[in-house]
């Protein structure tokens, strides 16, 4: 799924088949949809209170920060948008796509992919690392999802490692 680079060890590969990458770009376009969206819960995961115990606080710190977080996050989510290409409901062949990525852009791809986690994460109820969250039919491909995110990850953290 992931690996450095052979012709230049500072550049990542992720190859992506068409169906891993119409995933990313529709949970990707729905992230940058909760990032528009104040009233949306995961808003809370995505931008947590600085100050939990002083609602005050909390409020002028998300007044002057909020909207340049989530200008950031709409970055990085369009920079991995960009990468799989957005528009690929196109395509009639599967293809397995090559995306190769300097430093700048893993960090990015990392940052967009633990947003979604975060996101998922709120949608099933999930708090910490150790909870299951919601099992029942409707929450299956959230879970897929989820576990699908969290190895993409983990390959591009171990492939940043080498």
């Amino acid at each position: 799924m992931t690996w450095l680079d052979r012709e230049n060890p500072a550049r990542l590969a992720v190859e992506l088949t068409i169906h891993e990458r119409m995933l990313l770009a529709s949970l990707l376009e729905q992230l940058v949809d909760v990032l528009f969206d104040d009233s949306d819960p995961a808003m809370q995961r995505l931008l947590p209170d600085a100050y939990r115990d002083d609602e005050e606080a909390a409020a002028e710190f998300r007044r002057f920060t909020a909207e340049g977080l989530a200008e950031r996050k709409i970055a990085n989510a369009r920079s991995v948008l960009d990468a799989v290409g957005n528009n690929v409901e196109g395509v009639q062949e599967p293809e397995d796509r090559v995306i190769v990525l300097d430093d700048v852009h893993a960090k990015q791809w990392l940052r967009a992919l633990a947003d979604l986690r975060l996101i998922i994460a709120n949608r099933l109820g999930i708090e910490r690392d150790d909870d299951e969250g919601r099992t029942d039919d409707a929450a299956v491909p959230l879970q897929q999802s989820y576990q699908w995110l969290g190895e993409l990850q983990e390959s591009i953290v171990h492939a940043l490692d080498k």
